[in-house]
């Protein structure tokens, strides 16, 4: 670290770059998981004979185990240290990407199919069209779950860095832009991950894709250290970062630094419980936006992921999450220092008037009726409040625990989100076939058949925030800091 001590010393900003690497591994994480959802539809079911069951099933086991495994991924990233924690992670996810590519290739030599002609060439419904998509879809399950191994290390990872880097009056607006990666992922990937599957092959996708992880990994040992080890953070931007430690002793900067909670004791706190029911009842509808909008406008619209209709549209989408969700982050910044409210206070005033963006789901079926651009501007906002709340979701943890013990709180949380997803998700696609088989005997506000599935699922995403609120807000109904017994 630059041991300059001047008063008069101009601030580094270090802490930026870092919250740019933070960025660019979430925007990976995403354009990873969403090389799948563009392709399945139009690329890979066609030849493997997928139904919408079998892709809910891949979808909500990726749900479920990716869940299991965040219970432990943030003690691991706490125990790891944020630096090596999130090289392993992304190493991890980064290999389970371009695996997927050899799915496909298994799965013929499996069968015995010897050419993509002949594969075409099998009639649907047929035992072999039946073998092949039951083959394929246990070999996806494999790669999803090695995949949800390294993903789930990066929101507790990318937290712990943001605790470390930040003041906690920063920290949501830092959140607010490190997670607008996944918002530029998913933005990013209808425009050259169908291109890239329609030119080089669904594969080529996939490995593609997964290799952007290997790139940033070498970007992440060169930039990054601990904050007061570092040799581009000097003394006047270590002093703001370490501002909210004015009046403390050196005893509870210690503490705070190094003695974690003792991991099954973080299920005593209320605190815990509050940030396991926000991201329990609203990490699904984020997932279900993710996994099924491009399988939506192919199914309800006509436009597959590859025309320029279809990318049109999710591109539209996610713009608009882009744009509307970093602000997200700002609220609570303009409640602190001009409201003089404290961090919680002002992250959860935020997070209410956040919660009724969902709301809007609720016409996203009814006015898909007249265009597919209103679902795309609707389901873009909705995505837009939903990043918003988890952004500050994210940061109450900072505001209550301490650092020590930030990641292991994400993780339990990240685990509950992970099991509303995979009921989601896997329910979605259970609902979707029974609704699409039973058609006209099948309704729903005024909709039949698959139409009243997806309105059923859109009234679930749009009463969940405030739900989800109103919990949170009875169990910790006002700042309370998680004091560590010395």
């Amino acid at each position: 670290m630059n041991t300059t001590t001047s008063s008069s010393l101009r601030s580094s900003n270090w802490r930026w770059v870092i919250c740019t690497l933070l960025f660019f591994a979430t925007t990976i994480n995403y354009l990873d998981r969403q090389v799948l959802s563009l392709t399945w539809k139009d690329f890979i079911a066609p030849e493997f004979h997928w139904t919408d069951s079998d892709y809910g099933t891949i979808t909500g086991f990726f749900s479920l185990f990716y869940a299991a495994v965040s219970l432990f991924a943030g003690k691991f990233i706490d125990w790891m240290g944020a630096r090596r924690g999130y090289l392993w992670a992304i190493f991890i996810w980064s290999l389970a990407a371009c695996m997927h590519a050899g799915c496909g290739w298994v799965t013929m030599k499996v069968e015995g199919v010897e050419s993509l002609e002949a594969l075409a060439a099998i009639e649907s419904g047929s035992a072999l069209a039946l073998a092949l998509a039951s083959v394929s879809v246990w070999l996806f399950l494999g790669c999803r779950a090695l995949l949800a191994l390294g993903e789930a290390g990066n929101f507790p990872a990318a937290i712990k860095v943001t605790a470390l880097y930040f003041p906690k009056k920063d920290r949501a607006f830092a959140t607010a832009l490190f997670n607008s990666g996944a918002s530029v992922g998913a933005l990013a990937a209808p425009l050259c991950i169908p291109l890239l599957a329609r030119l080089l092959g669904w594969e080529m996708a996939f490995v593609i894709i997964g290799a952007l992880g290997f790139v940033w990994m070498g970007f992440w040992l060169r930039c990054y250290s601990a904050p007061e080890d570092s040799r581009h953070v000097n003394a006047a931007e270590l002093a703001y970062i370490r501002q909210d430690e004015a009046g403390e002793s050196s005893l509870e900067v210690e503490a705070e630094e190094h003695d974690t909670i003792p991991f099954w004791r973080c299920f005593s706190f209320r605190q815990t419980w509050a940030f396991i029911t926000g991201k329990a009842l609203t990490d699904g509808v984020w997932w279900f936006f993710l996994f099924w909008t491009p399988a939506y406008f192919s199914d309800q619209y006509g436009y597959a992921s590859y025309t320029p209709m279809g990318q049109a549209l999710i591109f539209t989408l996610y713009l608009i999450v882009t744009i509307v969700s970093i602000g997200g982050g700002y609220l609570p910044k303009i409640f602190v220092e001009r409201l003089g409210m404290n961090p919680y206070a002002g992250r959860m005033r935020a997070m209410l008037l956040f919660a009724f963006l969902p709301v809007l789901a609720l016409f996203a079926q009814p006015l898909g009726m007249y265009s597919a651009w209103w679902p795309a501007v609707i389901i873009g906002l909705a995505g837009a409040g939903h990043q918003a709340w988890s952004a500050n979701l994210y940061s109450t943890i900072g505001d209550m625990f301490p650092k020590s013990t930030v990641a292991s709180i994400v993780g339990i949380g990240t685990m509950a989100g992970g099991i509303g997803c995979y009921i989601i998700n896997q329910g979605s696609g259970i609902l979707f076939d029974y609704a699409a088989a039973r058609g006209a005997d099948f309704s729903f506000a005024g909709f039949t058949g698959k139409p009243a599935g997806y309105m059923i699922v859109f009234c679930i995403c749009a009463l969940s925030y405030i739900a989800a609120w109103f919990i949170m807000k009875m169990l910790v109904p006002r700042y309370k800091k998680i004091e560590l017994n010395r």
